[in-house]
């Protein structure tokens, strides 16, 4: 809550080595996979293709010590996903950091940003306007 009108958008991620474990993207994904109970429904309701929703569902199983998504097989009983006991303890961990760190930095934004922030940004200058730097 920097100002009444702007706002400040933190995004907490967790590497395991070069690869993003977790962020905003992955948690959404899980929590629409356990709504959803597949990868391609929770995929359809993020506006997100089945191969895009299961390279992340692969990558956060391959990041953890145990998969965070399960997956049965389709076919007469149906098959489908369901997020792990592991997965559920991580996405909530995940959620608890995210909302701690976004209320530490409002508070933070709030004192030391706020009055230097602006209600809305310039208008953009044109090309030709001569005040512009060159090398910007």
């Amino acid at each position: 809550m920097v100002r009444r009108d702007g706002h400040l958008k933190l995004k907490l991620q967790i590497l395991c080595g070069e690869e993003i474990a977790m962020g905003p993207g992955k948690a959404d994904l899980l929590d629409a996979i356990a709504r959803e109970g597949s990868i391609s429904a929770a995929g359809r309701a993020l506006g997100m293709s089945y191969r895009r929703a299961w390279l992340l569902v692969d990558a956060m199983n391959r990041c953890w010590q145990a998969p965070l998504v399960e997956t049965a097989p389709g076919g007469r009983s149906g098959g489908g996903a369901r997020v792990s006991p592991t997965g559920h303890a991580v996405l909530n961990a995940y959620r608890a950091i995210q909302s701690n760190l976004q209320g530490e930095a409002e508070t933070s934004a709030q004192s030391a940003l706020a009055p230097l922030l602006r209600l809305e940004p310039r208008a953009r200058r044109s090309a030709s306007d001569k005040s512009v730097a060159k090398d910007c």
